[in-house]
């Protein structure tokens, strides 16, 4: 080698190099694999994107989702395909629809002895945690660490429980002691390993019971009455016979808090006890077990379980509400639009709790030097109405009960500010986390991963979304459905009491008022949709929803 060849700065390195018998400092090294991405999965309760800054709400205040959004990605036509808690979690683990995974609809029992994704990562290396709600009546494999609600917990002073199926009650407000249980563990892993934790959230989930320090935060504020509020359900028969209404189905005392009891009498825990079973349980015969299961619900709701501390904020802020109620003797519309200001009050007062613990997670992962390399999610288990057409909860292929909010950060691959409108399924999720973190996805899951979506390269992907709900008729007397959301159209086949279709154009009508089934000049659309649909059901081997497809009304 001929040194003096070389530039100056190089010929001294070499020399030094040479004298030091150090040639093989010259050989490159070979490049370090990037290290997996970490992920916090959150996943919150019947939160909507109506109630997001990020998704044009004007009203709510959200700005730790908001950042999730702006330093990733936001999905607006995100969908469930089965709209309502457990199965949406179930379908969350699975990677498979509400009829493969057995989960089609709430308080039922998941089978721990299917696989679970969490198995593949933790094949890949990955250590694995859930931290507060999951809703399946079982422990499900797969999870390195359990601590999550009985059922679905309660806001102040929830009972947990952990991988041993041990109880142990936390103190305080329930969106707060699930980020430090998350945060504890997080600190106690093996920070030689990647890892992957969902942070499963009560809120907003009925009954709304906000933070003491957020009683009150939206008093201030009278919300806008929805265009659709008075919604006479022309054309579609399900709706008309429905019971989610602000009007005749949300209860004054449980759900508003007006003149709440907050003792221990016997008669009114009886009470309690029957209207629980009618609302809850009631496609459940009536056993020794379910009656002392329905007895330690109601002598362990929420306000007993409160400090005398809790219970005096609780009793002076609902106690002046309920006077000023009272004082009023409201009736008719002004009765319904009262409770609907009572219901948006408290709805986003309690989500505000959940986006300020989202916020002190982020602030976690950038103080302890892991915001980089982790991916971190936010979603909801489905969409929920909040007045739109009259109704509160979810359940419907509708708009606004299909949709749920999805923002995800992945710093150095997804770019800041990304905006997704493809259609993506909730059974999508499981593949594209596994995609996320380089573990192979298995080959009888029935999602695609949407990874390539986010990174803008979308080749070959369907934009359509395949949906069945079951649950009837309790407790919202919402017929059962299957169907298919397209980029455009929304097609559904209702059963169970009656047998009919739906069909929407979301482009021209996004609140779903005009059903076109039927209609002249649909026909070529319908046929399409129908095929289309039909497929799906052949390809996801749902054998209940062919049957009825075959035997559908015209």
């Amino acid at each position: 080698m001929r040194i003096h060849s070389l530039p100056a700065w190089v010929q001294g390195t070499v020399t030094t190099a040479l004298l030091l018998g150090a040639v093989t400092a010259f050989v490159p090294e070979k490049p370090t694999a990037p290290a997996k991405p970490n992920v916090i999965f959150i996943i919150s309760d019947d939160h909507t994107s109506q109630a997001i800054s990020a998704y044009g709400s004007r009203l709510a205040r959200t700005p730790n989702i908001d950042r999730i959004a702006r330093e990733g990605a936001i999905l607006h036509n995100n969908v469930v395909s089965n709209s309502i808690c457990g199965p949406s979690r179930a379908t969350l683990l699975t990677g498979k629809f509400s009829h493969t995974n057995g989960y089609k609809f709430n308080e039922k029992v998941f089978d721990v002895n299917q696989p679970v994704f969490p198995e593949e990562l933790q094949k890949n290396g990955y250590q694995t945690a859930w931290v507060g709600k999951m809703h399946l009546g079982s422990l499900p494999h797969g999870f390195d660490y359990l601590n999550i609600l009985p059922g679905h917990g309660s806001y102040y002073n929830s009972d947990f429980v952990n991988s041993q199926n041990q109880t142990k009650r936390y103190p305080g407000y329930v969106t707060d002691v699930i980020t430090q249980l998350s945060t504890q563990w997080l600190d106690k892993r093996d920070p030689s390993k990647p890892f992957f934790l969902v942070v499963g959230h009560k809120a907003t989930h009925r009954e709304w019971l906000p933070a003491i320090e957020d009683l009150g935060a939206y008093d201030n504020v009278t919300f806008p009455i929805p265009s659709t509020f008075y919604d006479n359900y022309d054309g579609r028969l399900a709706a008309q016979k429905q019971d989610m209404s602000i009007d005749k189905t949300m209860r004054l005392k449980e759900d508003l808090k007006i003149n709440a009891d907050y003792g221990l009498d016997e008669a009114k825990l009886a009470q309690e006890k029957a209207d629980l079973y009618k609302s809850r349980f009631r496609n459940q015969e009536m056993t020794p077990a379910l009656d002392k299961q329905l007895d330690n619900l109601v002598r362990n709701g929420t306000y007993r379980r409160m400090t005398p501390e809790q219970k005096k904020a609780y009793v002076e802020y609902y106690g002046r509400i309920s006077r000023e109620f009272e004082e009023q003797k409201l009736s008719g519309k002004a009765l319904v639009e009262w409770n609907y200001q009572r219901y948006m009050r408290d709805y986003l007062a309690t989500a505000n709790s959940l986006d300020r613990n989202i916020g002190k997670l982020l602030d976690y992962l950038d103080k302890s030097g892991l915001a980089k390399n982790t991916v971190v999610v936010y979603t909801s288990d489905q969409g929920f109405y909040l007045g739109e057409h009259g109704w509160f909860d979810k359940r419907w292929i509708y708009e606004e009960s299909l949709k749920t909010p999805f923002v995800i950060r992945y710093p150095g691959v997804i770019k800041p500010g990304t905006q997704v409108r493809h259609v993506v399924s909730n059974v999508d999720w499981a593949p594209t986390l596994l995609n996320i973190t380089g573990t192979a996805v298995p080959a009888d899951f029935q999602g695609k991963s949407f990874l390539p979506v986010l990174t803008n390269a979308k080749a070959g992907w369907q934009d359509q979304a395949y949906y069945h709900y079951y649950e009837y008729p309790e407790p919202h007397h919402v017929s059962p459905h299957f169907g298919l959301r397209t980029d455009r159209y929304t097609i559904a086949r209702f059963y169970g009491p009656e047998n009919f279709w739906e069909l929407y154009d979301i482009q021209k009508d996004p609140q779903n008022l005009k059903n076109l089934y039927g209609t002249k000049g649909y026909e070529t659309i319908t046929a399409s949709l129908k095929a289309q649909l039909k497929a799906h059901i052949v390809k996801n081997n749902d054998d209940e929803a062919l049957k009825l497809f075959e035997s559908s009304p015209r």
